[in-house]
């Protein structure tokens, strides 16, 4: 016996599949698919959510100093002449970043490697290619998903079956985060 459903598929459709199941449900906050492929997603999302909400606090915040080029009103970097060259002219910013201990890195990259790349169309700009911005799916899980789940020990996600599907009789369910 298999520790996995195969869903009818190969291993690299498989793993594609819940890939971008998982990456839907964690954007959207639910999804509507069939009760075997809701148990499969069900098992992945909530590891990486048990990931987030263990490594969710595990940085440390460093002040470092920046070399920034320096821009004038239209946007375009400020250059001068120093020995006959166009030579760009920098300032020095104080920036604060979160540095991830080696845990909370390691947890990132596990999650990277599930996650599809969203990008999010505002209603206003559809179909514009330069109002699409990426999401960063691992800040996401981070930054607003883990605090959600903080007091909670598993089960962040429900599946609630809504019926049989018109087309195959397939029973369908609805896996939302709680």
């Amino acid at each position: 016996m298999s520790g996995y459903r195969k869903l009818s598929r190969t291993a690299d459709q498989r793993k594609a599949l819940l890939r971008s199941q998982v990456t839907a449900l964690l954007y959207h906050g639910k999804i509507r698919t069939t009760e075997s492929k809701a148990k499969e997603i069900r098992r992945i999302a909530e590891s990486l959510i048990a990931m987030a909400v263990r490594e969710k606090d595990n940085f440390e915040e460093v002040t470092v100093t920046a070399k920034v080029a320096r821009k004038d009103a239209e946007g375009k970097r400020v250059k001068e002449v120093v020995d006959g060259k166009k030579v760009t002219v920098y300032d020095e910013q104080e920036k604060t970043i979160k540095k991830d201990a080696p845990s909370r890195l390691h947890a990132r990259r596990e999650m990277m490697k599930v996650f599809y790349p969203v990008k999010e169309v505002p209603a206003a700009g559809k179909g514009r290619k330069k109002n699409t911005k990426q999401i960063d799916m691992v800040a996401k899980m981070f930054d607003e998903i883990a605090p959600k789940y903080v007091n909670r020990n598993g089960g962040y996600t429900r599946i609630t079956k809504i019926g049989l599907r018109k087309g195959d009789a397939a029973m369908e369910v609805l896996i939302e985060l709680v």
